[in-house]
C-alpha cells in the first residue's frame, strides 16, 4: 500500500503511560474505502491505538498521519472529519432520537435545517425513522447502538472509528448492526473497528491486525490469517477421562493437536480423514465435531487461552 494514499499511516508508533508501554512500535496502513480491524485480548493496546487515531491521545513517539494530516499537530482538523462510535453509548437521555443527532450536528457547524434533513436520512438508514420523536432512555440496546452509529455519520466523515460496535447486543441486534455497517462499506466509507467477536471481524473486515502486549503479531485478511496460522478444518473430540493416554494416541493426526480441559482439538486439512484415523487407532470419543478453521482459532493460537483481566 502506498503511504500517501493511506488514510491512516502509522510508523513505529508508541504510547507509554509512565513506565508502562501500551503500544510498542507498531506500523499500520489503512487505505480509503477499507474496513480495517484491531483484534486482541484486554490490555493488548487496541484502545490506546484507537485513541491516538482519534486524536484524543498524543503518541509518545513515532509518526502518525490521519487523512494526510499530522495527528500531533492537526488534531482539531482531523477530528472534524472523523466519525466516532465509542464503546459506551453517550447519548443524551433527555433529548429525542432526532434531537440527539441535530444537536450533535450543530457541534460541527452544520446549519439547523440541513442538520434535521441529514438526521432524518440517517435515522432511516439505521431503521429508526419511526422512533425519531421518542426519548432515548426507553430504547433497546440495539436501537441505542444504531443511533450512536447514525450520530457518528452526521458530519459525513471521511473515516469512521468504531470501538466494540456490538458489545452487549443480542444476536438479532448484532446482525442488524453488521448489515448497516456493510452498507457503509458498500458506499466506500472507511471503517476502523475494534472487536472481541471473531465472527464480526470475519464478516466486516477486509484486513486486520492481531495485537498482543502492545505489538502486532499478525496482519492480513481473515482468509489469509486462517490459512497462515490455522488449518482448513478442525476436529473437536471429547475423550474418555479415564483413558489418560488417549491424547497421546492422536499424535501425528493432522498438523497439530491441542489438549483442552474439556476436549481435544485436531488441526487438519481433512476432518473426515482425521476422524477415520482416530477410529483406526481404537479411540472412541464420546462426541466429535468437524468444523472449518476460524479466526478464533488464529486468535487463540497467537494470543493464548489464558484469561486476561
Amino acid at each position: 500500500m502506498v503511504e500517501n494514499r493511506a488514510l491512516i499511516a502509522a510508523t513505529a508508533l508508541v504510547k507509554r503511560f509512565g513506565d508502562f508501554t501500551a503500544v510498542d512500535g507498531i506500523d499500520v496502513r489503512v487505505a480509503a474505502g477499507e474496513a480495517f480491524g484491531f483484534l486482541g485480548p484486554n490490555g493488548a493496546g487496541k484502545s490506546s491505538t484507537m485513541r491516538m487515531i482519534g486524536c484524543v491521545s498524543r503518541p509518545t513517539s513515532g509518526r502518525l498521519s490521519i487523512l494526510g494530516l499530522d495527528a500531533a499537530r492537526d488534531g482539531p482538523a482531523i477530528r472534524a472529519r472523523l466519525g466516532v462510535c465509542p464503546q459506551q453509548d453517550t447519548l443524551d437521555p433527555e433529548l429525542t432520537v432526532l434531537e440527539n443527532l441535530v444537536v450533535y450536528a450543530r457541534y460541527f457547524g452544520i446549519p439547523r435545517r440541513l442538520a434535521r434533513e441529514r438526521a432524518r436520512e440517517l435515522l432511516d438508514f439505521v431503521q429508526l425513522g419511526d422512533r425519531s420523536g421518542d426519548k432515548v432512555e426507553p430504547l433497546s440496546g440495539g436501537m441505542k447502538r444504531r443511533l450512536t452509529i447514525a450520530r457518528a455519520l452526521v458530519n459525513e466523515p471521511d473515516l469512521v472509528l468504531l470501538d466494540e460496535p456490538t458489545t452487549g447486543l443480542d444476536p438479532q441486534a448484532r446482525h442488524l448492526v453488521w448489515e448497516r455497517l456493510f452498507r457503509l462499506k458498500q458506499r466506500g466509507v472507511t471503517l476502523v473497528l475494534t472487536t472481541h467477536y471473531m465472527d464480526e471481524a470475519e464478516q466486516l473486515c477486509d484486513r486486520l491486525v492481531v495485537m498482543d502486549n502492545g505489538r502486532i503479531v499478525a496482519e492480513g485478511s481473515p482468509r489469509e490469517l486462517i490459512a497462515r496460522h490455522s488449518t482448513r478444518e478442525v476436529v473437536e473430540v471429547r475423550l474418555d477421562l479415564d483413558n489418560s493416554d488417549a491424547p497421546d494416541k492422536l499424535d501425528g493426526i493432522g498438523e497439530r493437536v491441542e489438549v483442552l480441559p474439556d476436549r481435544t482439538l485436531v488441526y487438519t486439512e481433512d476432518g473426515d480423514a482425521a476422524l477415520a484415523e482416530i477410529a483406526a487407532r481404537g479411540l472412541r470419543p464420546s462426541s466429535t465435531l468437524v468444523r472449518r478453521g476460524s479466526l478464533e482459532d488464529v486468535f487463540l493460537h497467537l494470543t493464548g487461552r489464558t484469561l486476561v483481566e
